[in-house]
């Protein structure tokens, strides 16, 4: 057993000093400026045109589907729906640079690192209408996708629950001898939880090859970033942790990708966290149940307007000579067409059978839930109305 000291990389001082909040400076990395233009000091990632437009498209893609899966929440034919809009580049920049072997564990703002790694409209829509097609049999409600083909765990509704989780995945990956890392995605709301403190604790301690990505778009539904916490963001925690830090502009797709290619390197080379803070803001409402002007002015959204990252990185492609308009324009109206024709083709798929219900718990289903579902069955029958997506198929 080997003798050990604590103290032993501590420093000495003889008399009180108070370490205040500010005292380290985290600055933020920067490629492009709000223009599109590259700063002059900057260095731009070795990125590829192919995989610029790719990154682009899915941007694209991902603000077309949120617009109309908002509008078809509002027209009741679904439930429940949250937008990423102005937040694209810190999630399909992120994607953009990991290797498909990489597990991702989202919250509920990634659609778009699903989107980049191949996630079909169809798979979309029949996700968020939970019919027969559905990869989790329709047990999920919208917005909680996942896909063991593409590595990206189910999402789970309770914030925060996919950190601790990502840390114990990612020790697994390490102990197997894998080439791959974990992303873990959550906003800075989600960093108050204490799932956040515990899967980083964790991760630090048994040097587990992870990306923590938080999304600091400056509210947790309602509540400003100042309302949550006093420090210096969430990028501090990481200090505080001992995890390898990066603090990024979160709406330039460049800085976002160059951070995330690095923090994929150091995480899969020494085998340890490293936790990044993209500083971004959500355009949208926190949700389709949310009503923002019930806490934040007209004035601040129209400023981060001006800041779009979809338009920042598309006018950078444009002086790179990348981007034929007229291809662009008929991939947008392609896209909006099969978005709209899939969303008609789902909502016509009937549900999973009410029988399913008790699956994939137990080999077999024992009694007692089998008398749950004849249970659930009689409620039905007496409610039919309440139900009529099952009623009719009992």
């Amino acid at each position: 057993m080997k003798d050990r000291n604590h103290l032993a990389n501590i420093g000495l001082i003889h008399q009180v000093k108070i370490i205040e909040n500010g005292l380290i400076d985290i600055p933020m990395l920067q490629v492009l400026q709000p223009d599109g233009s590259v700063h002059p000091e900057a260095e731009c990632p070795a990125i590829t045109e192919q995989c610029s437009l790719k990154i682009l498209h899915t941007m694209q893609y991902i603000r077309l589907l949120d617009e109309r899966m908002v509008a078809a929440q509002r027209q009741g034919r679904i439930s429940f729906y949250l937008a990423c809009t102005g937040e694209e580049a810190s999630t399909i920049g992120s994607a953009a640079a990991l290797e498909p072997q990489d597990m991702i564990m989202s919250q509920y703002r990634e659609q778009g690192a699903l989107a980049y790694r191949g996630f079909t409209s169809k798979e979309f829509m029949d996700q968020m209408f939970s019919n027969q097609n559905e990869l989790n049999k329709g047990r999920q409600m919208p917005i909680h996708y996942g896909s063991k083909a593409l590595n990206f765990m189910t999402i789970s509704s309770p914030l925060g629950t996919q950190i601790p989780q990502a840390s114990g995945y990612a020790y697994g990956q390490k102990m197997a001898g894998h080439d791959a890392v974990t992303i873990c995605y959550f906003g800075e709301g989600a960093a108050s939880e204490g799932d956040f403190h515990a899967g980083l604790n964790m991760a630090a301690v048994l040097d587990c090859p992870v990306i923590f990505f938080c999304r600091n778009n400056g509210y947790a539904i309602s509540t400003p970033s100042e309302e949550q916490f006093a420090g210096d963001g969430i990028a501090s925690r990481g200090i505080g942790y001992g995890v390898r830090t990066i603090r990024v502009d979160g709406n330039d797709v460049l800085a976002v990708y160059s951070a995330t290619q690095e923090a994929r390197k150091i995480a899969l080379e020494q085998q340890c966290p490293v936790l990044i803070e993209a500083m971004t803001y959500r355009l949208a409402a926190h949700s389709t149940s949310d009503d923002p002007t019930g806490y934040r002015s007209k004035d601040e959204e129209e400023r981060w307007r001006l800041k779009d990252p979809l338009q920042r990185f598309k006018r950078w492609i444009e002086s790179k000579g990348w981007l034929n308009e007229d291809q662009n324009l008929a991939f947008i109206d392609d896209t909006r067409q099969e978005i709209l024709k899939q969303l008609k083709l789902a909502e016509q798929v009937p549900i999973c059978p009410i029988e399913q219900i008790i699956e994939d718990v137990y080999d077999s289903p024992p009694w007692h839930l089998k008398a749950q579902l004849a249970d659930l069955k009689t409620h039905i029958e007496l409610y039919p109305e309440a139900y009529p997506k099952t009623s009719g198929r009992l």
